[in-house]
C-alpha cells in the first residue's frame, strides 16, 4: 500500500490547530457570553479561560501520547495503541462518517451565509445553499489535487483571520481605555446573570464558549504527513491551543472597548467594529469572517478526506485496497477523499433540512455541528483510562494526574453539550406537549452509524484482536 509522504512542517500543524478552532465563533460568541453573565466582564473572561484550559488539558494529554505513538492518523493511532484495533476502528469510523463531515458541512454553509450577508441574501435562501455546495466542492478539490496548496491556504487563512482579532484586541483596548468605555464595562453589570447568581451565569457562559473551542483534534489527522511528528505534533497542539485561548480572551476585552455591554448584548460585535473602524469596519469584519470560516472549512476537510484512509491503512473496513490507494502524482488519498466529500454532502443536506427549514426529519432534527461533542469527548475517556493502566514507565504526573484531569475535562464537555441542547424527559415532554429529544435522537443516529461500521468490518480483523 502506498504511503503518504512527509510534506507538512510545524507552522502548518500549528495553523491546523489555530485555523480549525477559530472560525465564526470568536466573532459572535462574545455576545452570548455577555448575555449569560449579564454583562459581567470578569465572569466572561473567566468563562473563556476555563473552557480554554479544558481544551489545553486534553491537547497536552494527546501531546504526551504523540511523543510515544506514531502511525497514520494521530487520534486513531492513540486509540489503537491503548484500547486496541477494534476501538480504533470504531473511533475512526465515527470521525469519518459523523464528526468530520458534520462540522465540515456546517462550516461550508456558515462561510456562504456570511458572504451572502454582503449581497443581501437570505441565510436560508437557495443562493446561500448553492454557494455552500460550491465551497464544499472547492475545498475538496484543493485538498484532493494539491495537498501542499491546501496547507499553504491554511497558513494564509489563519494569518488573515488573526488580523481583525489582533486589531480589535489592541485598538479596541486602547480606544476603550481612552474614552472610558472599557473601564465602565468592567465596573458595571447590565442585567442579572442567567440563573440569578454569578455561579450560574458563569456556567452558562462556559457552555456558550464550549463550541467555539472545538475542532483542534483535526490537527492529528495529518500525523502521517507531518515532518518529525513526535516532536512537531505535540508542539503544534500546545502552541496552537495557547494561541487560541489568548486570541479569544484579548479579543473579548478589545470588543468591550468598542461599545457598552448593553449594546454588545443586543447588537453583537459588529457594532464595536463600526464604532472603532467606521462604517467600513463592519464590511471588513464580514469579509474576515468569511475567510476565517473558509480556513476552518479547509482544516476540517483535511480530516474528512483522510478518514477512510486511516481505516484502510490498517487493512480494515470496506474495500481497504480501494480506500488505501494514494495517488502517485499528488500523494493524496483520492478515493478516501471522494468518500469524505460524499458524506459531507449528505450532512449538508441534513443540516439544511433539520435546522434551516421547519424540520424535514421530525424528532431526528438536531445540530450536526455541535452534538457530536457528546460522543467524541466520551470516546477519549477509555483511551485515557487504558493509558494509566499500560504506561507504567511514565511518571506520576503524565501517567495519572494529567489523564485524570483530562477525563474530568471530557466529562464536562459532554455535560455542557447535553445541557446546551437538552434532553427532555418523556414524562415532562408529554405534560408540555413538546417532544424534543435532540441528544437522545442524535445518539440513536450515532448507534446506527456504529452498527453499520460493525457490518463493514473485515471478519479476519475481528478474530485477530
Amino acid at each position: 500500500m502506498e504511503k503518504l509522504t512527509k510534506k507538512y512542517g510545524l507552522i502548518t500543524a500549528i495553523c491546523m490547530v489555530v485555523g480549525t478552532v477559530i472560525g465564526s465563533g470568536v466573532f459572535f460568541k462574545a455576545q452570548n457570553v455577555l448575555a449569560a453573565t449579564g454583562g459581567n466582564m470578569l465572569l466572561g473572561i473567566a468563562a473563556w479561560i476555563i473552557t480554554g484550559l479544558l481544551m489545553i488539558i486534553c491537547s497536552v494529554q494527546f501531546a504526551v501520547m504523540a511523543t510515544k505513538y506514531e502511525k497514520v492518523s494521530g487520534i486513531v493511532d492513540y486509540a489503537e495503541a491503548t484500547c486496541g484495533k477494534g476501538y480504533a476502528y470504531y473511533l475512526a469510523w465515527f470521525m469519518v462518517n459523523i464528526y468530520y463531515p458534520g462540522m465540515t458541512s456546517v462550516l461550508a454553509w456558515v462561510s456562504a451565509r456570511y458572504l451572502g450577508v454582503l449581497f443581501g441574501w437570505s441565510m436560508v435562501g437557495p443562493e446561500v445553499m448553492a454557494l455552500a455546495g460550491f465551497f464544499l466542492i472547492a475545498s475538496y478539490t484543493m485538498n484532493a489535487l494539491s495537498p501542499k496548496l491546501a496547507g499553504k491556504f491554511q497558513i494564509s487563512a489563519t494569518v488573515v483571520k488573526l488580523i481583525p482579532i489582533i486589531l480589535m484586541a489592541i485598538v479596541g483596548t486602547i480606544v476603550g481605555l481612552a474614552n472610558g468605555t472599557l473601564t465602565n464595562n468592567f465596573t458595571k453589570v447590565v442585567t442579572e446573570a442567567v440563573g440569578g447568581t454569578a455561579s450560574s451565569g458563569l456556567f452558562a457562559a462556559v457552555v456558550a464558549t464550549v463550541f467555539a473551542y472545538e475542532g483542534w483534534i483535526v490537527a492529528t489527522s495529518i500525523n502521517a504527513e507531518l515532518k518529525n511528528p513526535k516532536k512537531n505534533l505535540p508542539l503544534a497542539l500546545i502552541i496552537g491551543s495557547l494561541i487560541v485561548v489568548s486570541a479569544y480572551v484579548l479579543y473579548f476585552i478589545g470588543v468591550a472597548g468598542g461599545a457598552t455591554n448593553a449594546v454588545l448584548i443586543s447588537e453583537g460585535a459588529t457594532t464595536a467594529f463600526t464604532n472603532i473602524f467606521g462604517a467600513i469596519g463592519g464590511t471588513v469584519l464580514n469579509i474576515c469572517i468569511v475567510i476565517s470560516c473558509l480556513g476552518t472549512l479547509n482544516g476540517l476537510m483535511v480530516g474528512a478526506t483522510r478518514g477512510m484512509y486511516a481505516i484502510a491503512a490498517r487493512n480494515d473496513g470496506p474495500m481497504p485496497e480501494t480506500f488505501g490507494q494514494v495517488d502517485k502524482a499528488t500523494n493524496m488519498t483520492t478515493n478516501s477523499s471522494i468518500w469524505g466529500l460524499f458524506v459531507c454532502a449528505i450532512w449538508l443536506i441534513y443540516f439544511y433540512g433539520a435546522n434551516l427549514t421547519n424540520g424535514w426529519f421530525g424528532v431526528f432534527n438536531f445540530d450536526s455541528s455541535e452534538l457530536p461533542i457528546v460522543t467524541i469527548y466520551a470516546m477519549y475517556i477509555p483511551i485515557f483510562i487504558v493509558w494509566m493502566k499500560k504506561e507504567k514507565e511514565m511518571g506520576v504526573f503524565t501517567r495519572f494526574i494529567l489523564p485524570i484531569i483530562a477525563i474530568i475535562a471530557c466529562l464536562f464537555m459532554v455535560f455542557a453539550a447535553v445541557y446546551a441542547h437538552g434532553i427532555t424527559p418523556y414524562i415532562a415532554a408529554k405534560a408540555t406537549g413538546s417532544f424534543s429529544f435532540p441528544v437522545l435522537f442524535y445518539l440513536i443516529i450515532f448507534a446506527i452509524v456504529i452498527i453499520l461500521g460493525a457490518i463493514f468490518r473485515k471478519p479476519k480483523t475481528k478474530s485477530n484482536e
